[in-house]
């Protein structure tokens, strides 16, 4: 019984590791744009729409290059961000991201 119990904790304790920080890369954009445009908005082209809209209250989001729309816990850590290509670590869970970094990516 002991073993059981030790074999159930051992895999409690490894899926409870998968679910930690991923890494994502993309653009952090604004939420109208990117409903809207959807993978248009990953590309430097967008960085001067995406910080007037995010100035104007559309919340930031990150925008992979396949197109896929994260939405982004932290607002104040994505903001200063807006239109840049970055790399998000967190929690992700469908499509939301429980931001824990972003940093730049190099060009």
């Amino acid at each position: 019984m002991k073993k059981f119990a030790v074999v159930c904790l051992m895999n409690a304790t490894a899926f409870a590791l998968g679910a930690f920080a991923e890494n994502v890369s993309g653009y952090i954009a604004d939420a109208a744009c990117a409903g809207k445009q959807g993978a248009k908005v990953a590309a430097e082209g967008h960085a001067k729409c995406a910080e007037k809209c995010i100035r104007g209250g559309s919340p930031a989001v990150l925008v992979t290059s396949a197109g896929k729309v994260y939405k982004l816990d932290d607002q104040k850590m994505a903001t200063p961000h807006a239109g840049h290509k970055v790399t998000v670590s967190g929690d992700v869970t469908d499509d939301s991201i429980k931001v824990s970094s972003i940093t730049m990516d190099e060009k």
